[in-house]
């Protein structure tokens, strides 16, 4: 069963971190996502990058349930789109913005990631109806970078991705992120290619534990 738009932009925020998942394949991507969600990690994106996406998206869906909050990355077409809806992903997520892709998106009532950087983009993504976007590629700008966009934009939530490791989870959520991306700095390709399973999930821990004390209230 997938979480509604609204219901998943909530369990996004409480995630806090999403991983990024690109794998040597369907069989690859599932293993990861099982340790991923082992060291505490709720939400996880699997990209069509990764061959057989589709099927790794089914199947995390199956032997997961809602235990996690699934999305679709790197969905570039309204082919990819298709299948993701079929696997039941939950939110979707584009490495651009592309006005008629996310208008069909937005119809399909999931929540829906647009990948932005520049003001004049955000600025598109957010009159076309986006509740939240991603800044990609996050490291390029850092967290002073979105403090900037959050002036002029001030009702904006924003997901960044691209270059973040669990030390700079704080500084990003302290500039207002909703929730951090986290990519090859989570789960690197050799531990996935070696089938480290279990280093992956220590690592999955270390950035669900930056995340939880960058959150946890400061006593006085």
């Amino acid at each position: 069963m997938t979480t509604d738009h609204t219901a998943a932009l909530a369990r996004l925020a409480d995630a806090a971190v999403v991983a990024v998942v690109r794998a040597p394949g369907a069989e690859e991507a599932v293993r990861l996502s099982a340790a991923l969600l082992a060291g505490g990690i709720t939400a996880i994106e699997l990209t069509f990058t990764t061959p057989g996406a589709e099927d790794a998206l089914a199947r995390v869906r199956a032997e997961h349930g809602d235990e996690l909050l699934l999305g679709a990355g790197t969905v570039r077409t309204p082919a990819q789109l298709a299948a993701a809806l079929d696997a039941g992903a939950d939110f979707l997520v584009t490495p651009h913005f592309d006005p008629e892709l996310f208008a069909a998106m937005q119809g399909s009532g999931r929540l829906v990631l647009p990948g932005t950087f520049t003001p004049s983009e955000v600025a598109r993504a957010l009159d076309a109806g986006a509740d939240v976007v991603k800044l990609f590629p996050a490291s390029l700008g850092g967290p002073r970078h979105l403090r900037a966009l959050r002036g002029p934009f001030p009702e904006l939530r924003v997901v960044p991705t691209g270059g973040i490791d669990a030390p700079d989870i704080a500084a990003w959520l302290a500039a207002g992120a909703l929730a951090v991306g986290a990519g090859s700095e989570l789960t690197p390709s050799a531990l996935v290619a070696d089938g480290r399973w279990d280093e992956l999930t220590a690592r999955a821990r270390t950035f669900a534990e930056a995340a939880r004390a960058a959150r946890a209230p400061v006593e006085a």
